[in-house]
């Protein structure tokens, strides 16, 4: 999402971090030129005028201009600023002490709050027991949408039967999740193509009848600043205490993201990250603002890592690289590992410094190829996968054919292969680190 703006800013530091010394006039040229970036990513303009001054005021201090690196101090202060401007640190969902907390969805239609609701039911699924509950009555299947996902999570979801009023609905769904031991129930609100009066009373009496430990505003990365002037509207006329943003991983430009919790005031509490059940994150603005400027998010990288990698197992995979044993049966369980974590454009993008190497600037990470990759190695016989070497002509036609490739695919599989295992032979012997330091600098 965020990729021309990242792109725009690492040129901008790049020539900041290029001057031995950095004075007030420079500074305005590049914070002119952040400013430009900004709203050319769709940012609010009354937001970018405020950091821009904010930015100003700490980067031409005698501080930053006698530093020794004022380019990289500048740096630091957008960092900073950004992270602010975003929230700062990342905000909890606040359960309150009844039980069970209802959580109620608001926002337009087609945001994806049916989706949403079913993937914050699974997050919190982990330390609590999630009930699901669909108010809206109006789109066709809605209903049945929320139980199918809710089956697939295996969330309790309520059955509203003949039911016709949305409010009687959310109000019976509280008492049976109180019945049935639950701890939270997330209500999924009908939704408008457009703010109205008869969605705003509906959405009010809600409130009333069920009281919500908070409502959550469900915002469309995709709708820009339309989405901020929508949770304006809901905010002044419900109230809202935090907001969900989804289609994150989409090609909108994200001032959605960098305008909401400056102009509406309310948290980014989570981010979907995709259209799997397992793609909403906890929001955290200081880790958002680093993957902004280049600097990728290591953090969530290891949080993702640990959530799918089974640590007895990495720690033998650990033995087998050092003794240089790493089968095609390991390099296809790590591929699945990978798969687990999420799109591997994502992945990659929280390694730092990784789009900073020439030789991967232009690669566009193909998730498709992995199943491709997947699909070769399990054409292969046991032995085929435990020695490479054994494959011959012969035996390239059968492992094509059996994976629906082509003998190229297989040829270049085991030359990608032969490569990796000679550049892990390298770095397990006690210099590889250095080598590896030495040829990527980042």
């Amino acid at each position: 999402m965020f990729e021309n703006l990242s792109e725009k800013l690492e040129s901008i530091f790049k020539k900041l971090k290029g001057r031995g010394v950095l004075n007030e006039e420079s500074v305005n040229v590049a914070l002119k030129e952040i400013r430009i970036a900004l709203l050319e990513a769709d940012v609010n303009f009354k937001v970018v005028k405020d950091f821009i001054e904010d930015v100003r005021l700490k980067a031409i201090g005698k501080e930053v201009l006698d530093s020794i690196t004022p380019g990289q101090q500048v740096v630091k202060i957008v960092h900073d600023q950004l992270a602010a401007l975003m929230g700062g640190a990342n905000t909890n969902i606040k359960f309150g002490a009844r039980i069970p907390a209802p959580l109620m969805l608001v926002g337009l239609q087609g945001c994806g709050k049916t989706t949403t609701a079913a993937k914050l039911a699974r997050l919190l699924s982990s330390e609590k027991r999630v009930y699901l509950v669909s108010a809206d009555i109006y789109r066709p299947a809605a209903m049945e949408q929320l139980a199918v996902l809710g089956k697939q999570i295996n969330a309790g979801v309520f059955n509203s039967g003949n039911l016709k009023d949305p409010v009687e609905i959310c109000v019976q769904a509280v008492e049976q999740a109180r019945r049935d031991g639950y701890e939270v129930i997330i209500i999924d609100t009908a939704g408008r193509l457009h703010i109205d009066d008869l969605l705003m009373d509906e959405l009010k009496k809600i409130k009333a009848r069920v009281n919500p430990a908070e409502i959550i505003y469900v915002a469309d990365a995709m709708t820009g600043q339309d989405a901020v002037n929508v949770g304006s509207k809901f905010n002044e006329l419900i109230g809202i205490d935090g907001v969900i943003i989804t289609k994150m991983d989409g090609d909108a430009r994200g001032g959605a993201a960098l305008s909401l919790q400056a102009v509406v005031g309310k948290p980014i509490k989570f981010v979907g990250m995709g259209e799997k059940i397992d793609a909403l994150e906890v929001f955290h603005p200081e880790r958002m603002a680093s993957r902004i400027l280049g600097m990728g998010d290591i953090l969530s990288l290891v949080e993702k890592a640990q959530a799918t990698v089974d640590e007895k197992t990495a720690l033998q995979l650990e033995k087998k690289i050092r003794k240089n044993e790493f089968s095609l049966e390991d390099f296809r369980n790590q591929l699945t590992q990978i798969r687990k974590m999420g799109s591997l454009k994502d992945v990659l993008g929280m390694i730092p410094g990784l789009g900073k190497i020439k030789a991967l600037k232009d690669v566009e990470p193909d998730d498709k190829e992995l199943i491709k990759i997947t699909a070769i190695i399990d054409s292969m016989t046991p032995k085929e996968r435990f020695n490479y070497l054994i494959i011959d002509g012969r035996r390239r036609k059968r492992i094509a054919l059996g994976s629906g490739t082509s003998v190229q695919d297989v040829n270049r599989l085991l030359k990608q292969y032969a490569d990796i295992k000679k550049m892990m032979k390298k770095f397990s012997q006690k210099d590889g680190m250095k080598s590896f330091k030495r040829n990527f600098p980042f």
